[in-house]
């Protein structure tokens, strides 16, 4: 249907101030591009930019049109807004999350128009609506120092979070524009039945302008079937015959078939992957399970949490998405989990996780507080909900809806829930309840699991401790300062958050601060810090693993270094016990600004050296070292639909870089089980040695594990070298070294993306790394190792 777009430049004031407001975009970008606010991301400025959320703003622009009446069209409105049409107002909203279409009625007139928005401040509505409610409704004040975010369908990081700048943003996101208002196709449902040989998909089409009796088609995979409108819906059911399935990552192939629908002279089309995806979460003899099976396969999630790609809209670009997804699965991830405290993301971003194999663990958007039960805020959710689920249901990537992000666990958090637990628990459930219906009268057969942590359905105690049953957050390494092999200790199911954080890299530090401020007390960095206590934390740990660094560049390399030990640790311990455990969601995938954070890739899309380690630790198949009392058990791990054959050998490697045998073993790895394929007599490594381990077969692949904290061993000057070759984007490095030397790294100068990272070499084994940038530039390379990092360069 042709819409005339309303996109482009507008203009934004607030009575004193008028600048150019780009749509799809935000007010706080709009402002800084014209130079009324310095960038919020750089130095403190963030501060100083908090007042633009106090105030209401009106975006407006002329537009020319034949006249008569026409729909409105507008998506990601954000968020308490009105919209005039030559002074007429069309539409009151105040949900950022639904899809507006309003018809103009005579408000549109031939020649030139005006659209105008009035964006209300969102801090004003947010006090007055929690000045309206029955009884107080908290919100997490250590998260949002911008209150009462809880009151507003708006993402809640919007208003601060442990990670993002708290700014409060408002604008479009999405498109907006005026359509004819003849008949078409608003929403397709697709639900998918497979037998043996067969798929069956039921196609529900909800139909607008349509008259009753309408014959509508669907056509998939050569296959067409026709229905007719009743009630403005319409439903046709096709049999696939012999269907080419989709697959997550690593497992086969993303094959995406157009599913075409007609109603009169209305069409649509769908991108649909022919995949049999389900949630298995039953009682048994530990609990209660917690997986995923997709085309008859238990599939072990391998992955990360999802936030916003940029915490102000204006920021966000369809490149930049798909950089962060394309590395989520060049890191070996089949999963993201789209946390509930940011949005639901663009119908472009389920397209790339379709393409790109990466199953969607989707949260509806409620975060860590305690929300409303006002029968108009739940009105407002469960339109939400059916807008949100008719639009993204069809996607082959969608793998679980989930009701919310630990509002389970918010009831305990606040002095007026814990005082009146049944108060607020039954106003939890009413929410939750209205989700749930919500979800189902558009899908009744939808994967939905009700809370993230939740032990099950109508479990409401701590699923952060108990790691029986359903999904887990554990959080008691990085926010209880709890030893590394704490995690070690628990036998999750499915942990779906757990992370610990570590500085962004010196090339995203320099975009905010200054060589003055490079001092982890220095105020700009702390005002980087969002998590209260976190710079004591990193530096803690430090202090408990390794010797301390020489230097602030030091600090932050080893800060990367401890970061992907800490989640190293953990992944590898809960895949050694599949399938007790069937799936690991760090916390987090990306960042929203340059920020200290649990993320593994930086703003902006570079690699955190913890990313450069998922790579490894994520890999398909792979051995993992776990400890077992005076035993290191070397267990084959497989991800993949076939056994593989698999080959261990193990050995002993002293600071010098000498290394002597010290076992071996082989057997056959299924797909259903870690097995054990070799054990190491902890008492056969001396003081100062750690295990070096590598195995050949099916699949290749080495690692290192060090029984004692690595400050503990007295390293040797690693003696590192490099070799640079290539040029023009395309750089081959050959490192090469005269002792052990744990993690390597290599940093540059400009932008680009190293194919391996934080290594631990040995003597006489040189590593080849490539780099690829732009071609246009000459990178400096800098290296980095272990003893450098905390004896200081030349050091003996």
């Amino acid at each position: 249907m042709d819409m005339r777009d309303l996109g482009g430049e507008w203009s934004l004031t607030d009575g004193a101030v008028t600048v150019p407001f780009m749509v799809p975009g935000d007010g706080v970008t709009a402002l800084h591009r014209a130079g009324v606010i310095a960038d919020p991301y750089v130095g403190r400025n963030e501060y100083g930019s908090r007042w633009v959320a106090g105030r209401d703003w009106v975006a407006r622009r002329t537009f020319d049109h034949a006249g008569g009446a026409a729909a409105l069209v507008i998506e990601g409105l954000d968020t308490v807004a009105e919209v005039r049409l030559n002074g007429v107002l069309v539409l009151k909203a105040a949900n950022a999350f639904r899809r507006w279409r309003v018809c103009s009625g005579a408000a549109l007139r031939q020649g030139e128009n005006e659209i105008s928005v009035t964006f209300r401040s969102s801090v004003a509505e947010a006090a007055q609506r929690q000045a309206a409610q029955p009884f107080f409704v908290p919100w997490h004040e250590g998260n949002c120092p911008i209150p009462n975010g809880n009151m507003l369908r708006k993402p809640q990081c919007d208003f601060g979070w442990d990670w993002n700048v708290a700014l409060a943003p408002f604008g479009i996101w999405g498109r907006i524009g005026i359509e004819p208002c003849g008949p078409r196709i608003a929403d397709v449902v697709v639900v998918q039945r497979h037998g043996v040989g067969v798929a069956e998909v039921a196609v529900e089409v909800r139909a607008e302008g349509v008259a009753e009796g309408e014959v509508v088609t669907a056509a998939l995979c050569g296959v067409t079937g026709a229905g007719t409108i009743a009630g403005g819906v319409a439903r046709v059911v096709l049999a696939i015959a012999e269907p080419v399935l989709w697959w997550p990552a690593g497992l086969g192939a993303q094959v995406l078939h157009d599913l075409v629908v007609t109603a009169g002279a209305a069409r649509a089309v769908r991108r649909v992957g022919l995949r049999d995806m389900a949630l298995l979460s039953e009682p048994d003899a530990a609990g209660r399970s917690f997986g995923f099976r997709v085309n008859g396969q238990a599939v072990f999630a391998r992955g990360a949490n999802w936030i916003p790609a940029d915490a102000l809209a204006g920021r966000i670009t369809v490149e930049g998405v798909r950089d962060l997804l394309q590395s989520a699965v060049d890191a070996n991830m089949n999963m993201i989990r789209v946390w509930g405290g940011g949005r639901y993301e663009p119908d472009w971003f389920y397209d790339l996780c379709d393409e790109m194999g990466l199953m969607v663990w989707q949260d509806f958007m409620f975060a860590c507080h305690l929300y409303p039960s006002t029968p108009e805020f739940l009105a407002e959710v469960d339109a939400e909900v059916r807008d949100v689920v008719a639009r993204i249901n069809h996607h082959a990537c969608i793998a679980l809806w989930c009701g919310d992000n630990e509002l389970v666990g918010a009831l305990g958090w606040f002095e007026a829930s814990r005082k009146d637990r049944d108060r607020y628990l039954v106003s939890y459930d009413r929410l939750n309840r209205t989700v749930e219906a919500a979800l189902k009268a558009v899908l009744p057969d939808a994967a939905w699991w009700p809370s993230s942590p939740s032990a099950g359905p109508l479990a409401f105690g701590d699923a952060w401790h108990d790691d029986s049953s359903g999904d887990m957050h554990f959080w008691s390494v990085w926010h209880e300062g709890r030893d590394f092999d704490h995690y070690r200790e628990v036998r999750p199911r499915f942990c779906s958050e757990f992370g610990f954080q570590s500085y962004p890299s010196m090339q995203v530090i320099r975009r905010f601060a200054e060589p003055s401020d490079f001092n982890i007390a220095a105020p700009v960095m702390e005002s980087h810090q969002k998590n209260a206590g976190g710079n004591a934390r990193i530096a803690e740990t430090m202090f408990r693993y390794f010797r301390f660094p020489v230097d602030f560049a030091s600090f932050v390399y080893l800060s990367q270094v401890q970061q992907g030990l800490a989640i190293k640790t953990a992944v590898t311990a809960w895949r050694g016990i599949k399938p007790q455990c069937q799936g690991t969601l760090y916390w987090q995938l990306n960042d929203t600004w340059p920020v200290c954070s649990w993320s593994s890739l930086d703003h902006g899309g570079g690699w955190k050296l913890l990313h450069h380690m998922a790579k490894g630790f994520y890999a398909p198949v792979t051995v993992v070292c776990i400890p077992q009392g005076e035993a290191l058990v070397l267990r084959g791990v497989n991800d993949g639909r076939d056994a593989v054959r698999l080959r261990v050998t193990a050995r002993a490697a002293a600071m010098d870089g000498t290394v002597r045998d010290l076992g071996a073993g082989e057997g056959v790895v299924p797909v259903d089980r870690a097995v054990d394929l070799c054990r190491v007599v902890r008492g056969d490594l001396r003081a100062e040695e750690v295990l070096v381990f590598d195995w050949e077969g099916d699949a290749a692949g080495s690692d290192v594990f060090a029984p004692l904290p690595w400050k503990a061993y007295d390293l040797r000057p690693s003696g590192v070298t490099l070799a640079v070759s290539g040029g023009a984007g395309d750089w081959r490095l050959r490192l090469e070294v005269a002792a052990l030397a744990p993690f390597v790294a290599v940093e540059a100068d400009v932008a680009g993306r190293f194919s391996a990272n934080a290594v631990t070499m040995v003597p006489g084994v040189p590593v080849e790394i490539g780099f690829d940038c732009d071609p246009g530039v000459v990178p400096e390379f800098v290296l980095r190792d272990l003893h450098a990092a905390t004896y200081g360069p030349g050091a003996g």
